[in-house]
Parts: C-alpha cells; structure tokens; sequence
C-alpha cells in the first residue's frame, strides 16, 4: 500500500457543525507526557478513513467542545484507536467525554499477532500494510503556540491508516475465533479508563 497523503483541516477547540464520519472515525491524542494526573491533552486527531484528517486543538483551560463530544459519545459511531486505554482516559479527564463504543488496533493486534511481541502503530503498519511511519515527532512539544507542518503530519499519520489496521485485524480475529472475546475487551475499555483515573492503574484487581 503506498502512503497516503491526508488533507489537514486544523480547529481550535471543537470540531466544526455537520461532519459525518459514516464509517467510524479514527482517533488519537496528543498530550505533554503520559501521566494521566500531571500531563495535559494538547491534541485530538480524528479522520473517517478518507483521506481527511482533523486536528483539533485544546487549550489548557479548555471550553466545552459540543461538536466533538457528540461524535464521540455517539453510539452509532464507532471509535478506533491504536492504544485506546490511554485515549479514553485522557478525554475523559480532559473534555469529560464518555467514548463508545471503541475499537482498539493494538488490542486486537494482541489478541492474534501472538506470534511476536511487537504491537506498536509503527510494527502493524508495516507488516499489515507494508507502510513505515515516520515517528521522528513522537516526543516533540505538543503544547507549542504555533504546530509545525511536521508535527501536523505526524499526528494525521497516527489516525490515517486505523481503518485499514481494523479491516485487516478484524479479519484475522474472524479467523482465529476471537471476535467476540476482542468486542468484549472493547466494551471494558471505559471501565479499564476509570480504574485508571482513580488510581488503580499499575494495580490488577483480579490478581489474587
């Protein structure tokens, strides 16, 4: 697959009026560190599979969002992220935002890819889709004034294959007799979130 060169539409604060996104609707985050206490969320990045990537940004103080929260809690819209425990629980603490129902790539990658230990964006593109993502920007400041075309890239990037990822693991997960253990596992993620903002985030309730 060769890749794909998005079109960037930048907001600030919220989405604009009438998107529709009819077949799910890739997300991602971008914050200052990944401490769901300390570190804020600076980015969302969202795009329908098309080509289409929307970056909207959130201020430090941020105001209520209605566009993007009603395409987020939509029931009839589904959410796919690569590492969606993370996501989730940053919205939520951010933008009070309760996502559902979510798909998670790097989940369902677990979940059949057993055979490596490799579940990053980066190593599931390239294998499922024989595509290398530039991750140069990964640990650049999010929370600058004015975004660099290449940090606009690189997170466009992180939302623009996620359908493809879906429709490939999915298929795998078919395969395998897994699906319906992966829509359970994306049905916990809310909860998984929670657990995490109260605290309980390097704690396994179910150990003994």
């Amino acid at each position: 697959m060769k890749t794909k060169e998005p079109t960037i539409e930048l907001h600030d604060g919220d989405l604009p009026s009438g998107l529709v996104f009819a077949n799910g609707v890739a997300v991602d985050t971008e914050t200052r560190g990944l401490s769901l206490q300390r570190d804020r969320l600076c980015l969302v990045q969202l795009s329908g599979g098309d080509g289409v990537c929307h970056l909207v940004r959130i201020a430090a103080d941020p105001a209520p969002a209605p566009n993007l929260t009603s395409i987020l809690e939509d029931p009839d819209i589904v959410k796919i992220f690569h590492y969606a425990r993370f996501d989730v629980a940053m919205l939520k603490r951010w933008l009070d935002v309760d996502c559902a129902p979510v798909y998670c790539t790097k989940i369902a990658s677990k979940l059949v890819r057993t055979y490596t230990d490799r579940h990053g964006l980066k190593d599931i593109c390239r294998e499922l889709l024989g595509i290398d993502l530039a991750k140069e920007m990964q640990s650049s400041d999010w929370a600058v004034a004015e975004m660099s075309p290449q940090q606009a890239r690189y997170a466009a990037a992180d939302v623009l294959y996620l359908h493809d990822l879906r429709d490939h693991l999915g298929a795998m997960l078919a395969r395998e007799g897994r699906s319906e253990l992966a829509a359970e596992c994306f049905r916990f993620l809310g909860h998984r979130a929670a657990l995490d903002l109260a605290g309980w985030g390097d704690v396994d309730i179910f150990a003994h």
